[in-house]
């Protein structure tokens, strides 16, 4: 899974349900045996994460505290609270080894165990009611090709192919919904119902907004082409439904800067 500059791509009162986060949610065991972290230069376009071929490797390249957790945690900016400044412009490299190859599920959860023990980052999760989009399946019915392969060389779901373009290769719904709320103005919550993988091409208007760093060398808006609430109805059976939801907002108690190594 690759991060490059995540918007590219990639406020309601209510009760809150609030669990702390100090290693990974579910899997505390899994840790990885060799880890490096240096502090780096910012890059421009932003910085980079992935997993290597082999399922035993985590790279970052120049990447920030906020942009891991966004990741990890499949968030919007606006879904992460408190912490401090640095955690949004320092940025580092980090490599981090696995005893053995493993699935993607469990290198995100041995990244979450990293960032608790090497970031000393603790938070909670406040889920509070506020304006979501719900993605259900059109009444037109899905326009998704199941895909049933295997993720054996753990490849992102989704790549740009164009200014507006995307390809996506064994995307599961909650990846798609984390794509979905950089495109639209508020978070994106799964209630297709949908729990295999998909394949399938998106193209619509990304239309920029002023004060967006990448308007000025965007191509020129596409009139011909759907907006991303018809693009996703008319090829790929789906539906953005506005709704008052639940919205996650993970809150950073304690982070601290990481001992180089």
């Amino acid at each position: 899974m690759e991060l490059r500059s995540l918007p590219l791509f990639v406020a309601a009162i209510g009760s809150a349900l609030v669990f702390v986060h100090g290693q990974s949610e579910s899997r505390p065991d899994l840790q990885f045996e060799v880890v490096s972290i240096k502090p780096a230069t910012p890059q421009l376009g932003g910085g980079r994460i992935n997993p290597l071929p082999g399922g035993q490797t985590y790279c970052a390249q120049a990447i920030t505290v906020k942009s891991i957790v966004m990741l990890m945690y499949k968030l919007k900016p606006e879904q992460i609270s408190g912490g401090p400044a640095w955690i949004d412009h320092e940025v580092y490299d980090i490599e981090a080894k696995a005893a053995r190859p493993s699935s993607l599920d469990d290198l995100h959860a041995m990244f979450k165990n990293l960032l608790a023990s090497e970031f000393k980052l603790k938070l909670h999760k406040e889920t509070k009611e506020g304006p979501v989009y719900a993605l259900i399946v059109d009444k037109s019915g899905l326009k998704m090709k199941v895909n049933e392969t295997e993720n054996v060389d753990l490849k992102t779901p989704m790549t740009a192919t164009g200014f507006g373009k995307a390809k996506g290769v064994r995307v599961p719904m909650s990846y798609f919904c984390w794509f979905l709320s950089f495109q639209v103005d508020r978070p994106v919550i799964d209630k297709t119902g949908l729990g295999k993988y998909y394949d399938f091409t998106l193209e619509w208007d990304r239309a920029l907004p002023p004060g967006d760093p990448e308007r000025d060398s965007a191509p020129p808006p596409n009139y011909d082409a759907p907006t991303i609430f018809d693009a996703i109805r008319g090829q790929l059976g789906l539906k953005l439904e506005p709704q008052k939801g639940p919205m996650e907002i993970f809150v950073i108690d304690h982070v601290e800067r990481p001992v180089a190594n």
